[in-house]
């Protein structure tokens, strides 16, 4: 029960990014600062994160240079994936489409990143309370960007709280969804293979987020600075973040 309990709270961890939509916003400068905020972050993930554990999974199963080929090839599906899914998404029925866009995208490759976290972080409470403790806290402090992503472009877009609310709940809770299937039919097993292809894909989704959805959206209000800043804060928060994950 307690390993339910610690990826639960670590995934709802990730609505406290949805309150930055409270924040009173005259001139978008917690638009503008969100969004680059959050590109840091998903930058910095899967550049120091997802690309080395991708690696290293993979290396499990093969030599070093199929290994890196692997991921490699499966950063690429991540890329055009996310373009995919950006190009078919609806975009003319909100005030900002493209604000709505980098959204929807945000809560997909979130939910795709918090799976195989929900099953990290149940495999590990199951195995050693302690340390599993210590990553849930870890991986909390990195959801509430996350939730920024999600309910900050969602919430501009379409005006709704609600909305904001329900996608970032939607992105979160698949933390515990990972919990779930780890539980039913992962206790025992693990595919190193398998996860290390989704961790390349998981990356590949997020950098395309990160620098052509994220950041332009945010230099589109013309604060090149604050957007700068923000960014620089987004890498550094996710840097110490990484720190004490690991």
């Amino acid at each position: 029960m307690i390993p339910f309990i610690l990826t639960f709270l670590a995934g709802c961890s990730t609505l406290i990014g949805f309150l930055f939509v409270y924040l009173k916003d005259k001139s978008n400068k917690v638009l503008v600062s969100s969004l680059a905020f959050a590109s840091g972050v998903m930058l910095l993930i899967s550049i120091s994160d997802l690309i080395p554990s991708s690696y290293t999974s993979i290396r499990e199963v093969y030599y070093m240079i199929p290994a890196f080929l692997i991921c490699s090839v499966f950063v690429v599906i991540g890329i055009v994936l996310s373009m995919t899914i950006d190009k078919y998404l609806p975009d003319n029925t909100y005030q900002d489409a493209t604000l709505y866009r980098v959204g929807m995208i945000s809560m997909i490759a979130i939910m795709l990143h918090n799976i195989p976290e929900g099953i990290a972080t149940f495999l590990t409470s199951n195995h050693d309370i302690t340390l599993g403790i210590t990553l849930a806290i870890a991986l909390a402090l990195h959801n509430i960007p996350e939730g920024i992503s999600v309910a900050v472009p969602i919430y501009y877009s379409t005006g709704s709280r609600k909305k904001a609310f329900l996608y970032t709940l939607v992105s979160g809770m698949s933390e515990f969804l990972g919990a779930i299937v780890a539980s039913i039919f992962l206790v025992g097993f693990s595919n190193d293979f398998f996860m290390g292809c989704l961790y390349a894909i998981i990356a590949g989704i997020m950098m395309h987020i990160s620098i052509y959805e994220l950041l332009p959206s945010s230099l589109k209000y013309k604060q090149t600075k604050q957007t700068f800043l923000f960014f620089i804060i987004g890498i550094l928060f996710m840097y110490i973040s990484s720190l004490l994950l690991h």
